[in-house]
Protein backbone atom coordinates (compact mmCIF):
# COMPACT_ATOMS: atom_id res chain seq x y z
CA UNK A 1 0.00 0.00 0.00
CA UNK A 2 1.61 2.83 -0.67
CA UNK A 3 1.43 6.16 1.21
CA UNK A 4 -0.30 9.53 -0.77
CA UNK A 5 1.71 12.47 -1.23
CA UNK A 6 1.58 15.13 1.09
CA UNK A 7 3.30 18.00 -1.12
CA UNK A 8 2.52 21.04 1.45
CA UNK A 9 5.52 22.79 -0.05
CA UNK A 10 4.17 22.29 -3.47
CA UNK A 11 5.55 25.37 -5.63
CA UNK A 12 2.35 25.86 -7.27
CA UNK A 13 -0.35 26.59 -4.43
CA UNK A 14 2.37 28.23 -2.39
CA UNK A 15 3.04 31.18 -5.38
CA UNK A 16 -0.67 31.13 -7.00
CA UNK A 17 -2.47 34.17 -5.64
CA UNK A 18 -6.09 34.88 -5.42
CA UNK A 19 -7.48 36.50 -8.51
CA UNK A 20 -7.72 40.97 -7.96
CA UNK A 21 -10.45 42.22 -9.71
CA UNK A 22 -8.82 45.14 -12.17
CA UNK A 23 -9.97 48.93 -11.27
CA UNK A 24 -10.38 50.76 -14.37
CA UNK A 25 -11.61 54.20 -13.52
CA UNK A 26 -11.32 55.95 -17.00
CA UNK A 27 -13.95 52.76 -17.98
CA UNK A 28 -15.55 53.15 -14.65
CA UNK A 29 -16.34 56.37 -15.08
CA UNK A 30 -17.33 56.24 -18.94
CA UNK A 31 -19.73 53.74 -18.10
CA UNK A 32 -21.21 55.66 -15.29
CA UNK A 33 -22.10 58.57 -17.68
CA UNK A 34 -23.19 56.57 -19.95
CA UNK A 35 -25.82 55.02 -17.88
CA UNK A 36 -26.54 58.74 -16.80
CA UNK A 37 -27.03 59.15 -20.71
CA UNK A 38 -29.91 56.75 -21.11
CA UNK A 39 -31.47 57.41 -18.15
CA UNK A 40 -31.52 60.70 -19.26
CA UNK A 41 -33.17 60.05 -22.25
CA UNK A 42 -35.86 58.17 -20.31
CA UNK A 43 -37.19 61.10 -18.10
CA UNK A 44 -40.29 62.54 -19.09
CA UNK A 45 -39.66 66.19 -20.44
CA UNK A 46 -41.27 69.06 -18.60
CA UNK A 47 -40.22 72.43 -18.13
CA UNK A 48 -38.68 71.66 -14.57
CA UNK A 49 -37.23 68.44 -15.67
CA UNK A 50 -35.52 69.38 -19.28
CA UNK A 51 -32.86 71.70 -17.24
CA UNK A 52 -32.31 69.57 -14.72
CA UNK A 53 -31.72 66.55 -17.09
CA UNK A 54 -29.07 69.11 -18.48
CA UNK A 55 -27.20 69.41 -15.79
CA UNK A 56 -27.14 66.10 -14.70
CA UNK A 57 -25.94 65.43 -18.01
CA UNK A 58 -23.64 67.69 -17.63
CA UNK A 59 -22.12 66.91 -14.41
CA UNK A 60 -22.06 62.84 -14.79
CA UNK A 61 -20.29 62.98 -18.19
CA UNK A 62 -17.75 65.51 -16.82
CA UNK A 63 -16.51 62.94 -14.21
CA UNK A 64 -14.95 60.87 -16.94
CA UNK A 65 -13.51 63.66 -19.27
CA UNK A 66 -12.03 65.17 -16.08
CA UNK A 67 -10.24 61.73 -14.53
CA UNK A 68 -8.68 61.73 -18.31
CA UNK A 69 -7.52 64.90 -18.06
CA UNK A 70 -6.07 64.06 -14.54
CA UNK A 71 -4.49 60.61 -16.07
CA UNK A 72 -2.81 62.77 -18.25
CA UNK A 73 -2.03 65.77 -16.20
CA UNK A 74 1.49 67.13 -15.97
CA UNK A 75 2.18 67.62 -12.35
CA UNK A 76 1.49 66.76 -9.07
CA UNK A 77 -0.78 70.08 -8.73
CA UNK A 78 -2.37 69.49 -12.06
CA UNK A 79 -3.25 65.84 -11.12
CA UNK A 80 -4.55 67.15 -7.54
CA UNK A 81 -6.69 69.83 -9.58
CA UNK A 82 -8.36 67.40 -11.92
CA UNK A 83 -8.87 64.93 -9.14
CA UNK A 84 -10.59 67.60 -7.00
CA UNK A 85 -12.79 68.55 -10.09
CA UNK A 86 -13.76 64.82 -10.67
CA UNK A 87 -14.57 64.82 -6.98
CA UNK A 88 -16.70 68.33 -7.37
CA UNK A 89 -18.49 66.88 -10.76
CA UNK A 90 -19.58 63.77 -8.77
CA UNK A 91 -20.53 65.32 -6.02
CA UNK A 92 -22.79 67.48 -8.16
CA UNK A 93 -24.24 64.81 -10.05
CA UNK A 94 -25.69 63.14 -6.68
CA UNK A 95 -27.56 67.03 -6.19
CA UNK A 96 -29.02 66.85 -9.65
CA UNK A 97 -30.13 63.27 -9.15
CA UNK A 98 -31.85 64.41 -6.08
CA UNK A 99 -33.75 67.36 -7.66
CA UNK A 100 -34.98 64.86 -10.63
CA UNK A 101 -36.26 62.79 -7.78
CA UNK A 102 -38.23 65.96 -5.91
CA UNK A 103 -39.47 66.73 -9.47
CA UNK A 104 -40.62 63.53 -10.10
CA UNK A 105 -40.72 61.07 -7.54
CA UNK A 106 -41.62 57.87 -9.84
CA UNK A 107 -37.97 58.63 -10.45
CA UNK A 108 -36.76 57.11 -7.37
CA UNK A 109 -35.79 53.78 -7.66
CA UNK A 110 -34.33 54.15 -11.37
CA UNK A 111 -31.88 57.06 -9.58
CA UNK A 112 -30.81 54.95 -6.24
CA UNK A 113 -27.87 53.04 -8.84
CA UNK A 114 -26.73 55.74 -10.26
CA UNK A 115 -27.25 58.03 -7.09
CA UNK A 116 -24.96 55.06 -5.36
CA UNK A 117 -22.55 54.63 -8.12
CA UNK A 118 -22.14 58.98 -8.06
CA UNK A 119 -21.29 58.43 -4.08
CA UNK A 120 -18.61 55.54 -4.61
CA UNK A 121 -17.06 57.62 -7.49
CA UNK A 122 -16.85 60.52 -5.16
CA UNK A 123 -15.41 58.38 -2.23
CA UNK A 124 -12.57 57.23 -4.66
CA UNK A 125 -12.03 60.95 -6.14
CA UNK A 126 -12.20 61.71 -2.65
CA UNK A 127 -9.86 59.06 -1.05
CA UNK A 128 -7.36 60.12 -4.54
CA UNK A 129 -7.25 63.93 -3.73
CA UNK A 130 -6.01 63.28 0.30
CA UNK A 131 -3.38 60.28 -0.88
CA UNK A 132 -2.06 62.20 -3.24
CA UNK A 133 -1.19 65.43 -1.36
Amino acid sequence: MTKPECRINDEKTMTKKPPVPEYDLEERTARFGEKVIAFAKSVPSTCVTLPLVSQLVRSATSVGANYCEADDAESRKDFRHKISTCRKESRETKHWLRMLVAADRGLREAVKPLWQEAKELNLIFSAIWRRSG
